[in-house]
């Protein structure tokens, strides 16, 4: 969990959203299509691991994931959520 004043100030690096904590849903959504195959960040890079945690801007495209307790906010490592471009 992101201490919440600290998650005020972050942003999504590519469209300047609010971000807010990845819901539980949204996670589950996304590990079942990890584990389909075919998941690609938006570097393109394949992702294989499942996803314990992220951010996701407000128009809830994509994933950013948390990686021991670090958001990674690379818009690169960016991994676009099921039903979303």
């Amino acid at each position: 969990m992101i201490e919440p004043a600290f998650l005020r100030l972050l942003v999504c690096p590519s469209t300047r959203e609010p971000l807010r904590e990845a819901t539980a849903a949204e996670l589950a959504a996304l590990n079942a299509a990890i584990a389909a195959g075919g998941v690609r960040n938006r570097s393109g890079a394949q992702v294989s691991a499942p996803v314990t945690a992220g951010l996701v801007p407000q128009s809830g495209a994509a994933l950013y994931p948390i990686q021991d307790d670090i958001p990674i906010l690379l818009t690169g490592e960016a991994i676009p959520l099921p039903g979303h471009p």
